[in-house]
This record gives C-alpha cells, structure tokens and sequence, in this order.
C-alpha cells in the first residue's frame, strides 16, 4: 500500500467514535465521555483525594519549580464550576487554554496536549462531565512566584511554546501505533510530566519522555524512552501494559504517587487494544540517554 492510502485510513480511524458506532445514542456519547476522561486522568488532577474532596470539585494542590497550583472545580455547580459553560467555551479552554472570561490558563493544565484531542472526543468528555453531581467548591487561587504569578506574561509564553493544533496520524505507520500515538500525545499527556521543561516552563521537544526531576509535586518522573541503560529499553511490551493496567514494575515494585493515582482512576480502565497501543508508540520512540535522579535534600 502506499503511503496516501495509509493516511487516507488514518484519517478515516481517528474519525470514528471509541466504540465504532457512526452514530451515538445519548448513552454512548457518555460512555466515550467517561473513557475520554479516564484516558486523559483527569481525575487525579481534579481531585483533592488527601482532603477528602468529591470526585472532579478540584482543590488538588500540584508542586511544581514555579509554585504551586490548585486544580479547578469541574463538576456542572453553575456558581463554582463549570454548569453554565457553553461547549464552545470547553473547546476554547481544552485546545486553545483560554478561559470563559478570555484570560489564559497556566500550562499547568495540559492544554498543549489536549489541543490534539479530536472533535468527537471533546463533545463527549464535555457531555459527561455535564452529567456528572454537581459539587458546590470554590476554587483555590494559585501560590506563584513572581513572574510566573503575573497572568499577564502567559500571551508571551503561548507565543513561545503553544501552537492549536489537531493529532495528525503517521501514514507511515499503522492503525495501532497511531492509535497510541493519540492517546498517549493528545490523552494522557506522557510527555508532559515525563519531559525536561525550560527554566520558562516550555517542553524540551529534543528530550521527549527522557524524564526530569521536576515531576508533578516534586516527584521524579523517569525516562520513559526505550534507553536500555537509563530508560526502559529493557522492559517488554507486556511489561508496559501491566504497569499501566496494574501499576507493577517488571521488579514486581509498584508506582506511586500521581502516577499511581492516573492508572487506578484512569489508565486501567481502557481496552487491553488502547493499552497495548500505548505501549507500542512509547517502545518504539526513539531511546535517550538521560539518567534521572532526585535532587540532594
């Protein structure tokens, strides 16, 4: 086959709705909605689990070099969440990180990631978190260190580091990395707590899923490129999809933290095809020496 043609059903793969069907009862477009979240973990994030907070009602406090942020509320509460958000304005805040009011989110939120995410799959996650209990939670304001605390300097920062754009499949590839290319580049968002940032915060294309010291709350977040030596070149396919469905290391050791938190309220939930997937694009990135520590107390 040629190449055209492998774009041609690419395209026409990525078209499809998660469950095949070329029309979607209200029911279904929920349970993609749900799916959609669950691939994207977006409830680790949105839940403040150690204070005991409702699912999605926000609060979760995240530690990072620039401060520390607070996730927002994003069950349908009218007055503390997002209940009179129109779906236009969900599609502005998830691909272009701008909010109702037209001011800019932090990258905190993956928006950089998220912008590749397809029509079908926002239509659905923005359903079914509009069917979600409404939680009445105001939000928390960020603790930013100057300048990263100036909202003002984010129109600078996009110009530098975030460009709207849709997932494009590889016609070079097949169906299934492709498919774990959307779901780990447009979903998940792998890379944006297993890449190296600037000091102004901007991703490290050149060192894509190396890994950095300075994960999600501080956490070492590991390469995760198929290095033999300072990666996961050593791991089986098999290995990876057990990780992401159970949270097992090959050593039999478990993950923890936040990451540990998006397999049990999310990544376990997808196909064994979705994880198999994933695995399949990050086995076959290209492998980078990167050697990850934790910072000396």
């Amino acid at each position: 086959m040629g190449v055209r043609l492998f774009a041609t059903m690419g395209a026409f793969f990525f078209a499809l709705p998660i469950f095949g069907a070329a029309a979607q009862s209200d029911g279904d477009l929920l349970a993609r909605g749900e799916y959609v979240l669950r691939a994207g973990a977006c409830i680790p994030c949105h839940t403040d689990f150690k204070g005991g907070g409702k699912e999605l009602a926000g609060g979760r406090g995240l530690k990072t070099p620039f401060g520390l942020f607070y996730s927002p509320n994003i069950t349908p509460d009218p007055e503390t969440g997002i209940g009179r958000w129109t779906e236009a304005q969900f599609r502005a805040a998830v691909k272009q990180g701008v909010r109702p009011d037209g001011k800019h989110y932090y990258p905190v939120f993956p928006y950089p990631t998220y912008t590749r995410m397809t029509d079908g799959d926002l239509r659905a996650l923005f359903a079914y978190l509009k069917s979600r209990p409404p939680v009445r939670q105001a939000n928390k304001d960020h603790d930013l260190v100057p300048p990263f605390s100036w909202r003002s300097s984010l129109s600078f920062w996009k110009s530098l580091n975030f460009q709207p754009s849709d997932f494009q499949p590889d016609g070079r590839r097949p169906a299934a990395y492709n498919r774990g290319a959307y779901l780990a580049t447009a979903l998940a968002h792998c890379g944006e707590c297993h890449t190296p940032r600037d000091w102004l915060g901007g991703l490290k294309e050149s060192m894509a899923l190396a890994g950095t010291r300075d994960g999600p709350e501080g956490e070492v977040a590991p390469n995760i490129t198929p290095h033999p030596e300072t990666g996961i070149g050593k791991w089986s396919h098999s290995d990876l999809v057990t990780l992401l469905k159970s949270g097992q290391k090959p050593d039999f050791d478990n993950l923890q933290g936040v990451m540990q938190e998006s397999v049990d309220h999310g990544f376990k939930y997808l196909t064994d095809a979705d994880l198999a997937a994933i695995a399949t694009f990050v086995m076959e990135q290209n492998p980078i020496a990167n050697k990850v520590s934790r910072r000396s107390p």
